[in-house]
């Protein structure tokens, strides 16, 4: 499988690593009080003993494919999404950027309950190319419990990196009990070019076992709600299958 670049994500924003201050804290507050083993325990449970390859493929063969959104939650396109996938009957995978988990708890609730997956996306959408694997922890961590925070108990088992800038990320994420989640497609929905054109992009552009990979938050999702709506009845005319991304990856590659 091939490793997701940088280059097929947004650019990172100037000054992303401003932030990585206010966690250098964080570690002193964990041990100070806060149990890390308590936090991190319900992902590792609920685990395949995931390892540090990044998955961008699904369970099953053949015209196969997973749905992936990144960035939420959204006040608006989330419901809007659930809402189509609901009437689909279609399951997803959402990888959630913790300052929005914090803004809308109830909306992280309803992905839960519509039977979706959760993601840990990092808690700011920062760039950690060349972050050191004690500030990744912390950040992972820190989002996993504000998951946890809106939904208790909830199972984290993937983790993507924002921008697909993995650095260290895979081998702390795996030893949370998160696989590192990639993809094959990158839909280009970041900068919406028209909802006709993303329908042409997924359809023309999704392999067999495909990890695709779609934006919920970060902007106007209008034309990304659209062209799910109209997609997946189309693929499915055409014989695909939509399921979940593995729960098992390959060593890295060099």
């Amino acid at each position: 499988m091939s490793t997701p670049t940088r280059t097929t994500e947004k650019a990172a924003p100037a000054g992303a690593r401003s932030r990585r201050l206010r966690r250098l804290a964080l570690p002193l507050l964990l041990s100070g009080g806060m149990c890390l083993g308590a936090v991190t325990a319900p992902a590792a449970a609920g685990s395949a003993h995931p390892g540090t390859g990044i998955v961008d493929s699904t369970r099953h063969g053949g015209k196969a494919l997973a749905l992936t959104f990144d960035d939420g939650p959204h006040p608006t396109e989330t419901p809007r999404l659930l809402e189509v996938l609901r009437r689909h009957r279609v399951t997803a995978v959402f990888c959630l950027w913790g300052d929005h988990v914090k803004e809308h708890p109830r909306i992280v609730r309803a992905i839960v309950a519509g039977g979706h997956t959760l993601c840990n996306h990092t808690m700011h959408h920062d760039d950690m190319a060349d972050w050191s694997p004690e500030d990744v922890r912390a950040d992972l961590t820190e989002t996993s419990a504000e998951i946890r925070r809106a939904v208790p108990g909830a199972r984290i088992p993937y983790f993507r990196a924002p921008y697909g800038s993995w650095g260290k990320t895979p081998q702390v994420a795996a030893s949370l009990g998160m696989q590192p989640l990639g993809w094959r497609l990158a839909v280009g929905d970041w900068e919406p070019p028209g909802t006709d054109e993303l329908v042409r992009r997924i359809e023309e552009g999704v392999t067999p076992g495909a990890v695709v990979l779609l934006h919920d938050g970060g902007g106007n999702r209008e034309q990304t709600v659209e062209a799910v709506d109209r997609i997946i009845p189309r693929l499915r005319a055409e014989g695909w299958h939509f399921h979940h991304p593995a729960r098992h990856s390959r060593p890295p590659h060099a």
